[in-house]
């Protein structure tokens, strides 16, 4: 039986490896101040914005860094920032992402790229009010660019394609340009450039280039505004800079891929509802560095971006992409074991979440033999707020809490099963008797127990509570009980 486009596309992301991608370009830092608005200013027409939390994420080239890291590539970040408190903001958020930041420049010579977003709350995303950029865009001096030139090489040697993120701040000068194109000609890797500016001749040499409409009209002084058009600009590209391929993102109208060798591809959007547009061009570069990086051929990975693409727009900000997430826009091709997590992997994710207003929602358990009880009690727990994490006592402390013999079902399968339900969006096994430490690390906003805790003392009331977070106790279902199902099975 012959696979459908739409399952060979979920096999070839499913199967995706774990490439290194060296990434060079201006990496920034994205601030978000959440508020709410309840009146204007009497100072000015201006809307009031009452802050309730601020939210940092890595922006421009940091946060095609992490979206890779996220998608499961390794990142070789080359890059400059000052010497100030966001520098060390962007050099956290980047370590705690999984990024190698040995090719990063600090320099007292110019601020970091800060970029605070203001965003009022209202209906389930919230809306954009106000963006206040601080930023040094001229060029970088000749010994940072001396030190950059230096790591490129060195990220550059240990990857299988390098990427070059241009948001025209000054990083990516033609000597860098030049040293990271050589650099990847001596190692033959592939070089993918996400362009700006209208003189697309700077990257002679690149592999391929990911223009937007507007980058594609300044380059080329064609606007691609249908199928002929965008195949002339993409012709025309090929040649400005002796490309093996030119992929142009066309916002609702998808992607257009043009390649040497004739190849043409028009990959149409999905039809969805758009938030927010932010981030989404940094998921088109991630997803085709990845594929690349890997192997797979230019349409594959066009149709790829595409997916993802579609699926960021849906989101307030940019928010990095599991792959799962992307192989669910598939029809549901994901594997439920996506969703099982160590504690180190649900970190990013959460605070991805949370950037988006995502109140999150903790409960805990053992979950030895799952029955209805269990399912419809995580169903309540999920409804309270925008995500559930279930904490699963792993096997050994299921043994010591409930006796020898116990569990049941093996820790994998329990979680396999608990990450099945649409309910559950992450589950996270923890070798403690308690989960004290694990709801720390997930900071819920709300924490969920069986009304049959009342009288014990829940654990983790105080630090949720202290930080504004709510406890609710969940009424359990009559008779539906692990015990219960054990004893029957014995009974029979």
């Amino acid at each position: 039986m012959t696979s459908s486009p739409t399952q060979s596309l979920a096999h070839a992301l499913a199967t995706l490896g774990h490439p290194t991608v060296a990434l060079v370009g201006d990496i920034m830092l994205d601030r978000y101040t959440f508020g709410e608005v309840a009146r204007i200013s009497p100072e000015a027409p201006v809307p009031v914005l009452r802050v309730t939390r601020d939210e940092e994420r890595l922006g421009g080239a940091g946060s095609v860094a992490a979206d890779l890291l996220m998608l499961g590539a390794r990142v070789n970040l080359v890059g400059v920032v000052g010497q100030d408190v966001d520098a060390q903001a962007v050099l956290r958020l980047a370590r705690d992402a999984g990024a190698n930041v040995d090719g990063v420049v600090s320099t007292p010579s110019r601020r970091t790229t800060v970029k605070n977003r203001h965003i009022a709350r209202g209906g389930p995303y919230g809306q954009q009010v106000l963006r206040v950029d601080r930023e040094d865009d001229k060029a970088c001096p000749k010994d940072v660019e001396d030190a950059l030139i230096i790591r490129v090489r060195a990220a550059v040697a240990q990857a299988q394609l390098v990427l070059l993120s241009d948001y025209a701040k000054g990083v990516l000068s033609p000597a860098v340009i030049e040293a990271a194109l050589a650099a990847a000609r001596s190692h033959h890797k592939p070089v993918l450039v996400d362009p700006k500016g209208a003189d697309f001749s700077r990257y002679k040499g690149a592999t391929a280039l990911t223009p937007n409409r507007r980058e594609t009209a300044e380059a080329t002084g064609i606007f691609p505004a249908d199928v002929e058009s965008t195949r002339k600009a993409g012709r025309a590209l090929l040649d400005l800079a002796a490309l093996d391929a030119a992929i142009i993102t066309l916002d609702r109208d998808g992607m257009a891929l043009f390649s040497r060798d004739g190849t043409e591809l028009f990959a149409a959007t999905a039809a969805r509802d758009v938030f927010d547009v932010t981030g989404a061009g940094d998921m088109v570069v991630a997803m085709l560095a990845l594929c690349v990086a890997d192997g797979l051929p230019w349409d594959t990975a066009v149709y790829l971006a595409n997916a993802a693409a579609g699926v960021e727009v849906s989101r307030l900000g940019s928010i990095p992409l599991t792959r799962d997430e992307v192989l669910a826009s598939f029809g549901g091709a994901a594997s439920p074991m996506g969703k099982v997590l160590t504690p180190s992997e649900m970190g990013p994710i959460l605070r991805a979440r949370r950037a988006a207003g995502a109140r999150v929602v903790f409960t805990n358990g053992c979950f030895d033999v799952l029955h209805a009880g269990h399912s419809r009690y995580l169903a309540r727990a999920r409804s309270l707020g925008d995500l559930l994490v279930v904490g699963l006592n792993d096997d050994a402390s299921v043994t010591r809490l409930k006796g020898a013999g116990r569990p049941i079902m093996p820790q994998q399968d329990r979680a396999e099963l608990l990450a099945a339900l649409s309910c559950v969006d992450f589950v996270v096994a923890f070798p403690e008797d308690t989960p004290k430490d694990l709801i720390e690390r997930v900071e819920p906003d709300i924490l969920v127990k069986g009304e049959d805790w009342k009288d014990k003392g829940v654990v983790g009331r105080e630090f949720v509570e202290a930080r504004g977070g709510k406890v609710v106790l969940m009424p359990m279902e009559p008779g539906r009980s692990t015990t219960n199902v054990v004893e029957k099975i014995k009974g029979r």
